[in-house]
């Protein structure tokens, strides 16, 4: 199976050890969603991946941590709810430890994702972009009175066939456009990623896609809702106050997304972020599911992993355990028929996958993992919620959908060959497109593939 899979997975990211364990690359994943840039190994994989280690087996690295645990005191006893959660692990952990026992068997991947970093780049292919050094904060650049004011500049490259010779050569010009980046949807509608300018600092806008900063939002039309759509709240965490990464909100804030009317008219697949608190689990199941209207019907469960494949933490380590939850569910759209469209497949529970984790609370693009379950038709339309990068093919909403296109993170393609890839718009046909709007009719965005349209009419407070 290893020997069929490894191709698949160089070219996809996505690599089956089983019928329900998965090993994904976040960074090929990703760079499918561009032509001229690509995201960089090296800035994704900023953490537990330590080269010095990665030589070391995973059995000596469990033995050491053995000894380790051997030293600790003995935990103290439980309250109600942290036995509730205990329970839960339990029942959990045998499908993990499973789970990472086929990753340890997969001897052929684990010789590759040893260089996953260096991600096999010949040396030239190749350069890094300039960095600034510090990032800009759209939490506090948008809670300014100057923030309507404030513009993005999308540079749109414009490539030109000229033929010489019997031959040809390649004439490229920038086109400059300029839109609000505030309280405003930006998209970029063509086939190619584009270059984008926002006081000095640079960002990187994959092909077919649109963000959105703004404070609440309600698609225009239910067929311009989504069939797909994926939350990672900024739930109340200690570690993440500490940490100063970004500010959290309270549980009852997210009663008030409007989920419901996000949905498309054939519904929606939910697919909800949790952390392994009960707390935040029994709000979810009780109060947060059924104020959106949402069916809960399967787990999936993402196990974080270093890259001489030994877990990036104790399994049984209380409140630092390697594994997060993705809560998934469906929501039935305004069809009255929409209970009764069939799904392409019965969604499974207790699904895992497996991968290096990137910066703090970042989560690894699952989409491509989700689109067998999605109801409605094809393509599907997709929506992140809180969403702090971008995806092709996707809409991204939230404070901070830009933090993680910043141009830090990515490097720049040198082609140098004839195979250099023409890019096209279907709205332009120098090779470039943009839907930029907030109070547009909804016809202006309904040819767009992935994108949200707004109508300034029913746009609401949450």
């Amino acid at each position: 199976m290893e020997d069929n899979q490894l191709p698949l997975f160089m070219e996809s990211g996505i690599y089956k050890l089983n019928s329900n364990v998965f090993f994904i690359d976040p960074v090929r994943i990703l760079n499918r969603s561009y032509t001229r840039f690509r995201v960089s190994p090296t800035a994704y994989y900023s953490r537990f991946f330590d080269s010095s280690n990665s030589t070391q087996s995973p059995k000596a690295s469990e033995d050491s941590r053995k000894r380790k645990r051997k030293q600790k005191k003995k935990p103290q006893s439980l309250n109600e709810r942290e036995q509730i959660a205990d329970r839960r692990h339990q029942e959990v952990k045998p499908l993990l430890l499973k789970a990472h026992e086929v990753l340890l068997e997969a001897t052929d991947l684990l010789k590759v994702l040893r260089n996953l970093r260096n991600d096999g780049r010949a040396v030239g292919e190749c350069k890094e972009l300039s960095q600034e050094s510090s990032e800009l904060s759209f939490m506090e650049l948008g809670g300014v009175w100057q923030a309507p004011l404030y513009e993005i500049i999308l540079n749109y490259q414009r490539d030109d066939k000229m033929f010489q010779n019997g031959g040809s050569t390649l004439a490229q010009s920038i086109e400059q456009r300029v839109a609000p980046v505030f309280n405003n949807l930006v998209a970029n509608e063509g086939s190619c990623d584009i270059e984008a300018e926002l006081f000095n600092h640079k960002y990187i806008i994959p092909k077919r896609s649109c963000f959105c900063m703004i404070d609440s939002l309600i698609p225009a039309d239910s067929d311009c809702g989504f069939n797909l759509i994926v939350i990672d709240p900024p739930w109340e965490n200690g570690s993440a106050h500490q940490k100063l990464r970004y500010p959290t909100l309270p549980n009852r804030y997210f009663l008030s997304l409007p989920v419901k009317q996000l949905c498309h008219t054939s519904g929606a697949l939910v697919a909800l972020w949790v952390t392994n608190r009960e707390k935040l689990r029994g709000f979810v199941e009780n109060d947060l599911f059924p104020k959106w209207g949402v069916t809960y019907a399967a787990s999936f469960y993402w196990l974080k992993v270093k890259a001489n494949g030994m877990m990036t933490g104790e399994l049984d380590l209380f409140h630092h355990r390697p594994y997060e939850c993705l809560l998934l569910g469906y929501c039935d759209g305004k069809d009255t028929h929409s209970r009764n469209l069939t799904r392409l497949n019965l969604i499974p529970d207790n699904q895992v996958v497996i991968s290096f984790p990137g910066d703090y609370s970042r989560k690894p693009p699952i989409g491509d993992l989700l689109l067998d379950y999605v109801p409605g038709s094809r393509p599907a339309r997709c929506i992140e919620l809180f969403a702090r990068e971008m995806i092709a093919g996707w809409s991204s909403w939230g404070n901070e959908p830009l933090h993680f296109q910043d141009s830090r993170y990515f490097v720049s393609k040198t082609t140098e060959n004839n195979g250099h890839e023409l890019c096209h718009g279907p709205m332009d046909s120098a090779g470039f497109a943009i839907v930029i709007a907030c109070r547009l009719r909804v016809a202006d965005f309904k040819e767009v593939p992935g994108c949200l349209a707004i109508s300034a009419d029913l746009v609401h407070e949450l």
